[in-house]
């Protein structure tokens, strides 16, 4: 009788063991899923603001009650663009034009909705694009795609990275659709020395653009 109690106590013991793995599994997937998750910096594209390695956490609930916003660094999918040029990893850029923005570059300054902005954030230099992501590329692409202004249509957001010299970016393939955004970068975790929230730029007030959307009008 007691060999029996004590089988029935082992046996509680495992099914309550499994259900607390369980329930931390489903616990973890559900915030991971939904909530936030954790990232690593595999490449300089976002220097000097991130290193390689660098881990931080992303936010994945803040977008569900608002919009993106200038100067957010962003974690995404690969664009259907990126996908053809056989892209699947996550990318990490900051998003600098807003749907119905104009945007345009002139000597390397970035001009939003004809004011040009501030960056103390980027790093520049020669431009050196890697070269495993130049095999990648199609033939016909060009760093000079806004050189013209450039409307943002609705619902995308165009992306540079930091080191805007070393950087794969909406500059060579395009807009990122919102639907492809996972989240905001809030936290720096690791490395020990560099731990801390992530910096929020200031831009000058006005860039909001004169039109929600539409196509930008050819210049006079």
């Amino acid at each position: 009788m007691k060999e029996k109690e004590s089988m029935a106590e082992q046996e509680n013991v495992v099914v309550e063991a499994l259900k607390t793995i369980g329930l931390s599994a489903l616990l973890a997937f559900g915030i991971r899923t939904f909530v936030a998750e954790a990232r690593f910096i595999p490449s300089g594209s976002m220097e000097p603001t991130l290193q390689i390695d660098d881990r931080l956490i992303i936010d994945k609930v803040s977008y569900r009650f608002e919009a993106p916003q200038r100067g957010d660094i962003v974690v995404f999918n690969p664009t259907d663009e990126l996908r053809r040029q056989d892209f699947k990893d996550a990318f990490i850029k900051r998003i600098i034009g807003l749907p119905g923005d104009q945007v345009e570059m002139r000597n390397g300054q970035v001009y939003v909705n004809g004011q040009a902005i501030p960056e103390a954030y980027i790093q520049v230099g020669d431009v050196a694009i890697p070269e495993d992501i130049k095999d990648k590329l199609n033939r016909n692409w060009t760093p000079n795609k806004l050189e013209l202004p450039a409307r943002i249509p609705p619902g995308s957001y165009l992306v540079f990275g930091d080191n805007r010299d070393n950087s794969y970016d909406s500059r060579f393939w395009g807009y990122v659709p919102r639907d492809k955004i996972i989240g905001r970068a809030v936290v720096r975790f690791w490395p020990p020395r560099r731990v801390g929230g992530i910096q929020e730029p200031s831009y000058p007030s006005g860039l909001e653009p004169a039109e929600p959307s539409g196509e930008l009008q050819p210049q006079p």
